[in-house]
């Protein structure tokens, strides 16, 4: 696929769907047109978020033990590429694939077979769905706001079944919340790796926190601003480039291994301000709005604002303002 051969009226076709939730009513791909200029342009850039979830999963020093990967609603298939890219298709047997359309199955298997040609690849059965049989990884991403109670039933049945899952979604109110709901549901049965830098309940589903959510934002590629197909696509799609919100949840069935204390996951992005920054921290005491004087620590004002890794620090403080950073 390239940028000439993009088919524009099924791209336009989709973002009406995923704007109206008319996709939640049932398969949506027409074509396998519609899957490949779709896995070049959003599928691409829901690629970027999972880049972003991959990288803070090493970063805390996890990566999966099982060898089979299951990638359900799989669309066009970025999720499975991305995740067995990045910890190597030599730690994964096979890699299975659903979704309610049969094509997208066909064009998720056909670009994975060609990205990893000794992985081997299948659709599962409707059979294997229904069953108690183990599943190794579990990957979701970007479906729980096209779910009907029965297909999200569904799912939970095949969470039980999972040595561990990895769930990215758009980073909205609605739909984190919602994310945040299922955390809560399944953190008795699994340790919770990210992002949560704790196991016990979510702080923002605590009264009085109905305005919060728990979002992240993962940063696109810098060479996208400094090319004219990618900011074409931005104007056309109304996307704004810049922006990359997502809500994720990374499970797994090894017991838990208590983090040191301290440790806190920066909510959203941290607001800058001549003489401070200001931050929404969520730790295992709860959610708490943090302040860093800029003279408290200039470097560390500065990299706030500029980092793009994810926002996982154990800080200096005093009460409710930052000193420095303890790592």
């Amino acid at each position: 696929m390239t940028w000439t051969e993009l088919d524009w009226p099924a791209l336009d076709r989709l973002r009406e769907a995923f704007l109206t939730g008319s996709a939640a009513t049932g398969p949506y791909w027409k074509s396998a047109s519609d899957l490949a200029s779709y896995d070049f342009t959003y599928g691409e850039r829901i690629g970027w978020k999972w880049d972003h979830v991959l990288r803070e999963l090493k970063l805390r020093g996890w990566s999966p033990s099982a060898r089979t990967v299951l990638d359900w609603g799989c669309g066009s298939g970025v999720a499975a590429r991305r995740v067995i890219e990045a910890f190597g298709p030599d730690q994964f047997d096979a890699l299975q694939l659903w979704d309610h359309s049969p094509a997208a199955c066909d064009y998720a298997a056909e670009a994975a077979t060609r990205a990893f040609p000794k992985l081997a690849v299948s659709t599962v059965t409707p059979g294997f769905l229904a069953s108690t049989e183990p599943i190794g990884l579990l990957l979701v991403s970007h479906v729980l706001n096209e779910l009907s109670p029965e297909s999200l039933a569904a799912l939970r049945a095949l969470v039980a079944r999972a040595a561990a899952v990895l769930w990215v979604e758009p980073g909205t109110h609605a739909v984190s919340r919602s994310l945040g709901v299922l955390r809560e549901e399944f953190r008795s049965q699994f340790t919770l790796i990210a992002p949560c830098t704790h196991q016990g309940p979510c702080p923002v589903l605590a009264p009085g926190r109905e305005r919060d959510w728990c979002h992240h934002f993962a940063p696109p590629p810098p060479e996208i601003f400094a090319n004219s197909d990618w900011v074409k696509f931005g104007q056309r799609a109304g996307i704004d480039l810049r922006s990359l919100p997502y809500a994720f949840l990374a499970l797994d069935r090894a017991p838990a291994v208590a983090p040191p204390a301290g440790w806190s996951r920066v909510i959203g992005r941290p607001e800058h301000f001549k003489p401070y920054a200001r931050l929404l921290n969520c730790d295992a005491t709860g959610l708490a709005e943090l302040t860093l004087p800029k003279r408290a620590d200039s470097a560390l004002f500065k990299l706030l604002d500029r980092t793009k890794e994810p926002l996982v620090y154990r800080w200096r403080r005093e009460g409710d303002t930052i000193l420095g950073l303890e790592s």
